[in-house]
């Protein structure tokens, strides 16, 4: 009868916390479910983000500042289309894009919901260009799209009222101590391991949905290879039973995978010497203007 309470009352805790918003994830068509609303979200995250920026340095270098925002905005026009062409439109209100380049030496970038954006200087030696600059970029950008933060958070809700709920089902149902306690060690190892299986797989669509956002505006995908093994260079890769990250190896292997369907959305960026074709061509134009003023003199 007791075991019979424990299932009865495990099953209303499931049916508790699966209620939420259901949504496909642009790109890779992923569902997920959210038990949080964007404009919570976006409120949490606009102060958090005020917090830091008060706190932080921005980069004095105005070139590298210049990059970064320039980089940005291109991948954010990018977004955009593709979310307005794709039906999406209505999630363009969630955004404020704003890209920044602070003093820190940390290789390291990250985003807030609603597109606020902050690159570390420590990371430029190691993007070298803007084709891998927008490799980072589009990866935290895509963060964002993804909604991976609602999602995060509602994860912990979800263990927050499913470990309430548990532990208050076994000791009503009379169980000894020392199984509640080997229920809660058992909790405690299980959610660290969803949560962090959970972010790797987060982490890896990210590195999907950002390679071809960084083609989409013009950026050639195929410099994430040569950028990530530069990264697994400084040793700052991921992996391991409870980490948050996929390990370098995979990475690189899934970035491969990946590269066909980006290059599908590849278009380069028209490049200085046609501008000066144009320019040429224009001048053409003015001398043969100027060659039928004077016939019309001799005339």
């Amino acid at each position: 009868m007791k075991a019979m309470k424990i299932v009865v009352m495990s099953l209303l805790a499931a049916l508790l916390v699966g209620c939420g918003t259901t949504s496909t994830v642009p790109i890779t068509g992923r569902k997920q479910t959210l038990l949080v609303t964007d404009g919570e979200v976006l409120s949490l995250s606009t102060q958090q983000y005020k917090q830091y920026m008060q706190s932080a340095k921005p980069s004095t270098n105005a070139t590298n500042t210049a990059m970064v925002k320039r980089v940005g905005q291109n991948l954010a026009n990018a977004v955009s289309t593709y979310l307005t062409n794709n039906g999406m439109s209505a999630e363009l209100q969630n955004y404020a894009w704003e890209f920044n380049l602070v003093q820190d030496n940390q290789v390291n970038a990250w985003c807030m919901p609603g597109g606020k954006i902050v690159v570390y200087e420590g990371i430029l030696p190691i993007t070298q260009d803007e084709a891998s600059l927008a490799i980072v970029l589009g990866h935290e950008i895509a963060h964002a799209v993804a909604k991976h933060s609602a999602e995060r958070l509602s994860n912990e809700y979800k263990n927050q009222y499913g470990t309430a709920i548990l532990g208050a089902v076994v000791q009503g149902a009379g169980v000894s101590e020392k199984t509640q306690a080997l229920i809660s060690l058992g909790q405690q190892l299980g959610g660290a391991l969803w949560t962090s299986g959970f972010s790797r797989k987060q982490e890896s669509e990210a590195d999907h949905m950002g390679l071809i956002f960084a083609a989409m505006a013009g950026y050639d995908p195929q410099v994430a290879t040569a950028f990530w093994q530069r990264m697994a260079a400084q040793g700052t890769g991921g992996g391991g039973l409870f980490s948050d990250h996929p390990s370098d190896e995979k990475r690189i292997k899934d970035i491969q995978g990946w590269m066909p369907e980006a290059l599908k959305y590849y278009v380069p960026k028209t490049t200085t010497t046609t501008k000066k074709t144009t320019s040429s061509t224009k001048k053409t134009t003015t001398k043969k203007t100027t060659t039928k003023k004077t016939t019309t003199k001799k005339k």
